[in-house]
């Protein structure tokens, strides 16, 4: 329980249904599905696009989703890959022979055909209960009529001005005074709010085929892509076979490759070697050891994790106890590794989002444009930021992960699913671009370790390896900090918060659903 004379908040518990969100606006209108008797596929989605309209730097119909879904909350784990392909022009030669060394980020060779719509579309009309234009009719609200901007929308939406600013497009858009919009202030995007509506009627070819493919397409070619109508008409997401490893009595679910969701696993079955329900949560030991096994996970994931339609990821051999026992005797308790290659690591805006119903269909949905209004590139007339998730190719002639045509990156955004004895105990997942696995792992085992509520398990502070050193939130107490640096880390300050995320923890013996939400966002969970 936590010292309630000191600020923070309780996890929200509830009996019948649960949504957390990163935005208040988009957990109330889930929260109004759910009770209209709703599926959590419909409040998924709604969540979705309110957040896709509330939360343009993090998310948009522009960009690519994940999910896990398990029917009733017991059985099998549903994992729809719902992430764009390159263009089918997308040679990496192409690029070679021009110049590039790398896909430039914040350019239309970073785009690839946004996934969302069609997984939203598919995911609906196979599990939903509600009519699509009920399910988008809040989002279209906010779009058209206007939202308020909340306060951390409205800083991350400053930091990204000066990118806005180069697309005329954008600029008119998300700088309607010349700057970005402060918090409190009321921000309408009607172009946004005809593109939903046209879904809302027209399903997947509303976004996919006609005027709005047309209008990106047309920008596109404009800033030299080689995306074409027929790469838009095309696209199309896959249910595909989930991984999964045990974490002491917890069996945890991931997005396979070309998702790196992988990478978590891998963390997780290092630190299934250790009792780190013994050490202090915040202490230096136990944060070594969770840096650690994240850099020898992070390693495997740059040199192996790729699109598996291109490449061959030898999945079960990196999930194997022999392979975990070899990667954790390389880890010395009292002593950083020298011999690790760097792992250069990017940071990302995206939305995650966890419900469960009254009949406890569990999903665990992410959403995302990449980095912060994802390429910086905006459709004229549909108002459709487009994401730069291509920027995760490699133009290396021998790498798994180079550029080819209909080829899917290696994506970082991921949903989580942790099950125990075949029925879910929590869908979950932390954003952040590169640091999701490091989350993902340093929350799940705050519960599964620690027996930390939801919202305990999120607030709690965390560090993370980039650039060389292990960056620390200013939670972390002075003497871990010094604790690492004894072990021959450098140690430096994270000049902002690491990630965010959601949780719902479902009880099935109580019968009740306890919900958190990461304080280093807007959200808020909310049940009935």
């Amino acid at each position: 329980m936590r010292d309630f004379q000191f600020p923070g908040r309780s996890p929200v518990r509830a009996t019948e249904a649960m949504v957390a969100t990163s935005h208040p606006l988009a957990s109330a209108a889930a929260l109004a599905v759910l009770r209209e008797g709703g599926h959590a596929m419909d409040a998924a989605v709604c969540a979705a696009a309110v957040l896709a309209v509330v939360e343009p730097q993090s998310t948009g119909i522009g960009g690519d989703c994940f999910c896990l879904y398990v029917p009733r909350g017991e059985g099998e784990v549903i994992a729809f890959n719902g992430s764009g392909r390159a263009p089918a022009a997308a040679e990496a030669e192409w690029y070679r022979e021009r110049g590039f060394t790398a896909i430039p980020t914040y350019s239309a060779h970073a785009v690839t055909i946004p996934g969302a719509i069609d997984a939203w579309c598919r995911l609906l009309a196979d599990h939903g209960r509600l009519p699509p234009d009920r399910i988008l009719a809040p989002a279209i609200a906010y779009a058209e009529k206007g939202y308020v901007v909340h306060d951390r929308v409205a800083a991350d939406w400053h930091e990204a001005a000066a990118r806005l600013a180069r697309d005329e497009a954008a600029a008119r858009i998300f700088l309607p005074a010349g700057t970005a919009p402060v918090a409190g202030t009321v921000h309408r995007q009607p172009e946004l709010a005809a593109t939903l509506r046209l879904i809302a009627a027209e399903g997947r070819r509303g976004f996919y085929e006609g005027r709005v493919a047309e209008d990106l397409v047309g920008r596109l070619r404009q800033a030299g892509g080689l995306h074409t109508l027929e790469d838009f008409a095309a696209a199309a997401g896959d249910y595909v076979r989930p991984v999964t490893t045990r974490y002491r009595d917890v069996d945890v679910w991931q997005m396979p490759p070309s998702n790196q969701g992988l990478t978590a696993l891998i963390m997780l079955n290092i630190l299934g070697g250790f009792d780190l329900g013994g050490l202090d949560p915040l202490g230096a030991e136990r944060l070594h050891l969770e840096v650690e096994a994240g850099r020898l996970a992070y390693a495997i994931r740059n040199a192996l994790i790729a699109d598996p339609d291109h490449a061959a990821v030898p999945v079960a051999a990196l999930l194997s106890a022999a392979r975990a026992d070899a990667l954790r005797a390389t880890i010395d308790r009292e002593r950083a590794m020298t011999d690790l290659p760097p792992v250069p690591m990017e940071p990302s805006d995206t939305v995650y989002l966890s419900v469960v119903d009254r009949d406890r269909n569990a999903v665990s949905f992410i959403n995302s444009t990449y980095h912060s209004f994802g390429s910086g590139l905006v459709g004229a007339s549909s108002g459709v930021v487009l994401q730069n998730r291509g920027a995760g190719f490699r133009l290396d002639p021998g790498h798994p992960n180079r550029i080819a045509p209909r080829k899917r990156p290696l994506h970082t955004i991921m949903p989580g699913m942790a099950m125990r004895g075949g029925r879910v105990i929590a869908p979950f997942g932390v954003m952040g671009g590169d640091y999701q696995p490091f989350g993902q792992v340093h929350v799940l085992t705050n519960v599964v370790d620690y027996g930390m509520d939801p919202q305990a398990a999120i607030d709690l502070a965390r560090v993370f390896y980039e650039d060389g050193a292990v960056v620390a939130e200013r939670g972390v107490p002075a003497a871990a900090v010094e604790g690492l640096k004894a072990r021959g880390h450098a140690v430096a300050p994270a000049h902002e918060p690491l990630g965010g995320g959601q949780m719902i923890l479902v009880d099935w013996d109580k019968g009740t659903l306890t919900g958190g939400s990461d304080p280093r966002k807007d959200g808020a969970a909310l049940g009935f």
